[in-house]
């Protein structure tokens, strides 16, 4: 809460690709556009409790950090890709 927003910027773009690296299966889309959604979410709450007037809109923030962090996209192929390539011959 007390780090300058560019240092907790790049932190968070580490755990958001963390998490997208372990968790971007097929068909989980959805629950890594929401965990994304929420670390943003979480983010802009803890900014705007900095100081006793809010000067931070949430249009103003969404501006600011667009294209910073990382997208949703699925990482892994289907398990029945992944096993045919490790096991075909």
């Amino acid at each position: 809460m007390h780090e300058p927003p560019k240092v907790t910027l790049k932190w968070l773009r580490s755990v958001i690709q963390g998490h997208f690296n372990y968790f971007a299966v097929p068909g989980n889309s959805r629950q890594l556009n929401q965990f994304s959604h929420e670390v943003i979410c979480r983010w802009y709450k803890s900014l705007c409790r900095r100081s006793q007037r809010k000067k931070l809109t949430w249009a103003k923030f969404l501006s600011a950090i667009k294209g910073k962090l990382p997208s949703v996209s699925i990482l892994h192929p289907y398990p029945h890709e992944r096993f045919r390539a490790k096991y075909s011959k």
